[in-house]
């Protein structure tokens, strides 16, 4: 269980350095995120709604992982908004578009797109584990909860 326990820490911990490191480095370069996602292949009318969700969402999903109660929403969030990224990388590298702009923010911008879709795949494989043992984890505290209760 202890160990169980670590893991999921470890697991929260790198999801969390990796959501907040993104959505800050996006919001201290605001000008130059916003600049980014109005080249992307996207409608421009998506542009000043998706310059808000993309960095909120990756606060809202780092202060779910810091809470017992919350962490398994915080996985299947972190795997949902990591698996588009890397379906969109996957796009990329597939070359559906001439020319994108990466809009990560901080050195991950400097990845190449190929470094983008390991990476991506790598916190993808980190939120599918976290699901997996913290699943794991519940169903045995109440399968213990159940056995106490069965011996009063």
């Amino acid at each position: 269980m202890f160990k169980r326990q670590v893991l999921l820490e470890c697991i929260s911990a790198l999801l969390i350095l990796l959501f907040v490191y993104a959505s800050l480095s996006k919001l201290i370069d605001w000008k130059t995120f916003y600049g980014e996602m109005r080249h992307q292949p996207l409608p421009k009318s998506w542009t000043p709604f998706l310059v808000w969700i993309i960095p909120c969402t990756e606060i809202a999903i780092s202060v779910s992982l810091l809470f017992e109660r919350t962490r398994l929403l915080g996985y299947s969030a972190s795997l949902l908004l990591m698996g588009l990224f890397t379906i969109y990388t996957g796009v990329i590298l597939l070359h559906f578009f001439p020319y994108i702009p990466c809009s990560c923010g901080g050195v991950i911008k400097r990845l190449t797109w190929r470094q983008h879709l390991v990476l991506n795949l790598f916190f993808v494989a980190l939120s599918v584990v976290g699901i997996v043992v913290q699943r794991r984890k519940r169903f045995t505290q109440i399968l213990i909860t159940k056995n106490k209760n069965s011996f009063v």
